[in-house]
Formats: structure tokens, C-alpha cells, sequence
């Protein structure tokens, strides 16, 4: 069978390269659609995401059909912050039984970023982009996490991958005990004099302003993290705001700083494509979260007081389940955290890296 490697150009090639997510996953129950108004601009080089980054997409095919697609990206942002000629694979999904077209797809992409001065390539994280799960692969995960095959942890090593970072996933069982866990840690950041403020009541003038600079703080040391702008996240709050992320996520001040920050989507399982029959599981109906703290705040209670005020909330509107989201296997604070709030590890993910130049 005849293998081509190919680069979609048009805007219509671009959105059948961001829709080969659905056609990969359309035999599953329950899967997360592709989001073409968030992934199509940055594959065309236009909008906020694509500041500072250069986007190559590819796709394979075998007989004239797609079976496969990646987009590698060099991004400056994790280039400048990092000191380190590593590029990204993004978007990567394949069709089963393409082992030999993925090989062909990801010799093909790492090539044009040796071209572009890199020395390895990372997939799985980056550019907004979540690890692969290496375990439970038919539960719905949070909203923005990948769901991806078995088989695709073969194909990348196949591909020339070695397995770079682990990532570990934990939710949490709603019962009274953490109800009134969460109540005391909010009560004790607010009388250590912290201020817990949700988006929809920060002064819209300061809202992202604050937002980008607390999170770029709190996440400069955290691996693989690539600083956000103003603009991208003001892009971000306009999709995510009106979707319920202002009325859960949080600044924290302290004498009007921002201090901390706590992001927040809630359950969005009705936008799932599910097959019929395939109902949504209480427990798959969670929330997305990510939290960070500021150096000078650390080891004072601010991040178990926003996540458990976010956390009230939504056991207050009925969430019987709730998920604290991917840590690192060896972010140890952040897993304590999780655990401090009732969390337990639900499923696994895998982050790849190929190098280049063999040590």
C-alpha cells in the first residue's frame, strides 16, 4: 500500500485535520469532540495562541485515505523560558493498524524541527495539549483531556519515543465529612487574612491582567510550562467565561495582590458525543480544575481553600463527584494537596519524548 506524507494548507484541509479526532474515536460510547473555533486559528497562524509559535501540520495517508495526523510546533515561550532546543508533537491521532504510517508521519515531523534547530521533540504536553492515558481508557475524563486509544503507546514507541513523565489523574467522592473539611480550610485562609474572589466579581479591568501574572508566577518552575499572554487569555475567558469558568475559578489577594489562582470548568458531559444507550455516569460528571500558588503564599492554606471553595460550590449544585485534574508523578505538594481534600488517583498518563541525537 502506497504511504504518502502530505501538509493540509487550506482552511478546509486544516478543518478535516481537526476533525480526524472524531473519526478516530467515533466507535467509542462517549468521547469529547473536536473543537474546530479553538484548534483551527493557531493551525493557521492567526489569533492569540499562535503568538510566538510556529505550527507545521501533517497528515499520512495510505491509498489516497487520512490515517494519521501530527503538527509539529516550535514554540519560543517554552524556548525562552527553558533554554532548551525542544520541539512539540500535538494534535497526533491515528487510525488503528498504522504503525508504519505513523513512523513515516513522525520521522517526517521530526525532521522539519531538526530543520528549525531542535534537538528532540516532546508529545503529549504543550500547547495546551494533555498526556496520553495509559489506563482507563473508556471512562469520559474531564473536559480538555485527551482520550486516546491502547494502541497509540505502541505506535509511538514504534515511532522512536521513550516515555519522558508520568502524570496521574485523582477524583474525589462527595460525603459530609469533606463537606466540612473544605468549609474549615476556607475559613482558615479567610481569617489568616486572604481574600477569595471569583472572576465574576474581579474589576473586568484587572481581570486578566492579575489572572496571567499570578499563574505565570505560581507555574514558572512547573515542567514543560510555557508562560500565557494577556491576549491569549482574554480569548480563553471569552469562550470559557459565559460556559460557567467565571463563577467557579479564582484570585486570591492578600493587601490586594494576587496571590494565588484557582481555574475552574464545570462539567460539561452534555456536549459528549455518546452512542445511544451510552448514559453519563455520575462519577464522569467532573469538573476541570488547576491551581496555583505564589512562592510567598505557600504552606499557608491558600490552595486548599480555593480549591474547596470551588469544590462547596459544586456540591452544592449537586456534583456527586468532583476531579482536582493531572498532576505530575512527582509533584509532590500538589498530590499532598489532593489527597488533603479527599482525592484519590483515578487513571494514569504518559507524556513521550524522541531525541535526535542518540547519547
Amino acid at each position: 500500500m502506497a504511504i504518502t506524507i502530505e501538509r493540509p494548507e487550506t482552511e478546509k484541509e486544516l478543518t478535516d485535520f481537526v476533525l480526524f479526532q472524531d473519526r478516530v474515536n467515533e466507535s467509542r460510547p462517549v468521547r469529547w469532540p473536536a473543537i474546530v473555533p479553538m484548534q483551527l486559528p493557531m493551525l493557521l497562524g492567526q489569533g492569540a495562541f499562535a503568538e510566538d509559535r510556529v505550527v507545521h501540520p501533517l497528515i499520512a495517508r495510505e491509498d489516497g485515505d487520512t490515517v494519521a495526523r501530527v503538527a509539529a510546533a516550535v514554540d519560543q515561550r517554552y524556548l525562552r523560558r527553558w533554554d532548551e532546543p525542544l520541539g512539540h508533537l500535538i494534535m497526533f491521532e491515528a487510525l488503528p493498524g498504522t504503525r508504519e504510517a505513523t513512523r513515516m508521519l513522525m520521522d517526517e515531523a521530526c525532521s522539519w524541527l531538526r530543520e528549525e534547530g531542535m534537538l528532540a521533540a516532546r508529545c503529549g504536553f504543550g500547547l495546551g495539549e494533555f498526556p496520553f492515558v495509559i489506563d482507563e481508557y473508556e471512562v469520559l475524563p474531564p473536559n480538555l483531556v485527551r482520550q486516546n486509544p491502547p494502541y497509540y503507546h505502541c505506535l509511538l514507541k514504534d515511532a522512536g519515543f521513550e516515555s519522558e513523565k508520568g502524570w496521574v489523574d485523582y477524583k474525589i467522592e462527595v460525603d459530609p465529612e469533606l463537606v466540612e473539611r473544605w468549609e474549615g480550610s476556607v475559613k482558615a485562609a479567610e481569617a489568616a487574612g486572604f481574600d477569595l474572589v471569583l472572576l465574576r466579581d474581579v474589576p473586568e479591568g484587572r481581570r486578566v491582567h492579575d489572572w496571567v501574572e499570578t499563574w505565570n508566577d505560581a507555574f514558572y518552575d512547573h515542567w514543560g510550562q510555557s508562560p500565557f499572554t494577556e491576549a491569549e487569555i482574554a480569548g480563553l475567558f471569552e469562550f470559557l467565561g459565559p460556559m460557567g469558568m467565571f463563577d467557579l475559578s479564582i484570585l486570591c489577594y492578600r493587601d490586594d495582590e494576587p496571590v494565588g489562582v484557582l481555574w475552574v470548568n464545570p462539567e460539561m458531559a452534555d456536549m459528549a458525543v455518546r452512542a445511544p444507550g451510552r448514559e453519563i455516569a455520575d462519577a464522569e460528571r467532573v469538573n476541570m480544575l488547576a491551581i496555583g500558588v505564589r512562592a510567598p503564599a505557600r504552606g499557608r492554606g491558600v490552595n486548599l481553600a480555593m480549591a474547596s471553595h470551588a469544590y462547596l460550590e459544586l456540591a452544592r449544585r449537586g456534583y456527586t463527584h468532583l476531579s482536582y485534574t493531572l498532576v505530575l508523578d512527582d509533584n509532590w505538594p500538589s498530590r499532598r494537596t489532593a489527597e488533603k481534600l479527599g482525592a484519590h488517583v483515578c487513571a494514569n498518563y504518559m507524556v513521550y519524548r524522541r531525541n535526535f541525537v542518540r547519547r
